[in-house]
């Protein structure tokens, strides 16, 4: 419970003036990254046209970035919290803008899975901060809770806005472009946040533990490598090497920090049951989602012949919902419950990912548009009240590490969503019967065989592309189905482990 990790006091600081302003400046960092993360799948087909990525690099294309920030993010929230929160954002703003240029500029699949991993270092810096320099900022519960809801809801907007300007860029340049977008939203960030942001940091902190975060990183990739690979490829030597490697250093990590005075994550947070089903209900959310945010963008532009605009628009019921519901989750859950809000999403997004099973490649878009505003909705309630839970379960001296274990449950998630649904796609989408004489590179993925039919006559291009796209839209609801089941499970665990769960309201 909420008491025994933070008692409750009456002696918080006054609220402090200009607060809503400095809010305005840490959500550029969310647009940030938010706006980055749906390019990507906006750009993909094109980058897999371009780069002609094998099926594997495309998928490390997809995640890289994912595994990185999962690996860097408790170290990255513990280092704001020492050496300065406010520091920490701009420094890793800047530096995120200026590694987008090298992602707009990558002429193969091995500089762009570099530079989306080099993002990665720059990206776990920021989400962390934002949320401490929230828990900082407003000491009101139902303000902390409005500016939490406003903060996701700037995520969602930025899902929306990411499309739609990347698709009018990809019409009239090239996908690199998509990738420089994030210059100018860094260049506000970092002039208006020096000087509107507050500082904030720990008092003795202690020195931040290099040990620790090697560990942690190492443990990171390594499990989620072998995750990976193992869903790709089946088992296999390199895959359970890395997985142990990877389980022996979290254990470490975990064994070093329960002995240090002052650790880069305080392993006693998770004995409470409502901030570690928090944490579970975020994983498992971006874990059943991923997999089809990833893809979607595919399929509405190879298998239904959006353009990318029209893809863009398409997606925007989500952004829609998410906003929505974010803004008024705080207060649903105080009116009725945290499991309620929180399971009752869970178990939304599970019924509109299983309506999406059924979609074929001439399926109307109102069925999709649907359950793309159910997902949204879902989403905006559930992650909103869930951050909510976490950054007030600590006290606000902690909350760059706490924001930094709710960051790595995204991420984590999302690093696996695309590892293991978007392996169920690939491995679906690689057994389509193609026509004798079709190159091999058109079973790779979907970008592969549009490219490889441009050089293929008329006659056996037709039938190949064809057959391509049906195994894809078979592997994409069939991972729909698995994220089904995934989020209906989540909503499950959430309805037990958030039973006792409130926010609080002084």
């Amino acid at each position: 419970m909420t008491s025994a990790i933070r008692p409750r006091t009456t002696t918080e600081e006054a609220r402090r003036p200009g607060r809503w302003l400095a809010l305005s400046v840490l959500v550029l960092a969310v647009l940030l990254v938010a706006v980055d993360a749906t390019v990507l799948g906006l750009a993909t087909p094109y980058i897999s046209e371009d780069l002609a990525p094998t099926g594997s690099q495309l998928l490390w294309i997809g995640d890289v970035y994912s595994f990185v920030l999962a690996g860097l993010l408790v170290s990255m929230g513990s280092l704001g919290d020492r050496v300065g929160r406010k520091r920490i954002l701009l420094y890793g703003a800047a530096a995120f803008g200026l590694i987008s240029v090298l992602n707009a500029y990558a002429h193969t699949p091995e500089v762009m899975i570099a530079a989306r991993a080099l993002l990665g270092v720059a990206g776990a810096t920021l989400m962390p901060a934002t949320l401490a320099l929230i828990r900082n900022l407003f000491h009101d519960p139902r303000e902390r809770s409005l500016a939490i809801g406003i903060w996701g809801a700037t995520a969602s907007a930025g899902t929306a806005v990411g499309p739609i300007l990347g698709g009018l860029l990809l019409e009239h340049f090239w996908w690199g472009s998509v990738f420089l977008i994030n210059l100018p939203v860094m260049a506000v960030l970092v002039v208006v946040g020096s000087r509107l942001l507050p500082e904030s940091r720990t008092p003795e902190p202690g020195p931040w533990d290099l040990t620790g975060v090697a560990l942690s990183l190492a443990g990171m990739i390594g499990v989620v490598y072998a995750v990976k690979e193992t869903a790709s490829h089946g088992p296999a030597a390199s895959a359970l090497a890395a997985g142990l490697l990877g389980a022996t250093a979290l254990y470490l990590f975990v064994r070093r920090q329960l002995t240090l005075p002052k650790p880069l994550l305080d392993m006693r947070l998770f004995r409470s049951r409502g901030f570690s089903g928090a944490v579970l209900a975020d994983l498992l959310t971006v874990l059943g989602l991923s997999g089809l945010v990833f893809f979607l963008s595919q399929y509405l532009q190879l298998v239904q012949g959006r353009r990318p605009f029209e893809a863009g628009l398409a997606e925007l019921p989500a952004a829609i919902g998410a906003v929505a519901a974010g803004l008024i989750a705080g207060r649903t859950a105080r009116r009725f419950s945290v499991r309620s809000v929180v399971a009752g999403g869970l178990a939304a997004i599970g019924l509109a990912l299983a309506a999406l099973t059924v979609i074929g490649q001439s399926t109307g878009y109102p069925l999709l548009g649907a359950a793309l505003l159910v997902v949204g909705a879902g989403a905006g309630f559930s992650f909103t009240v869930t951050a909510d839970v976490i950054l007030s379960s600590v006290p606000k001296e902690q909350a760059g590490a706490a924001s930094a274990v709710s960051e790595t449950a995204y991420e984590l998630g999302a690093a696996l969503g695309i590892a293991v649904l978007g392996s169920i796609v690939t491995g679906v989408y690689r057994g389509f019967p193609a026509p004798p004489g079709t190159p091999a590179t058109a079973h790779e993925s979907l970008g592969s065989a549009v490219d490889t039919a441009t050089r293929m006559s008329a006659h056996t291009a037709e039938p190949m592309l064809e057959a391509a796209r049906e195994a894809f839209v078979d592997g994409l609801t069939l991972a729909a189905g698995a994220g089904a089941a995934v989020l209906l499970t989540a909503s499950a665990a959430a309805w037990f482990m958030l039973r006792d769960e409130k926010l609080p309201t002084t």
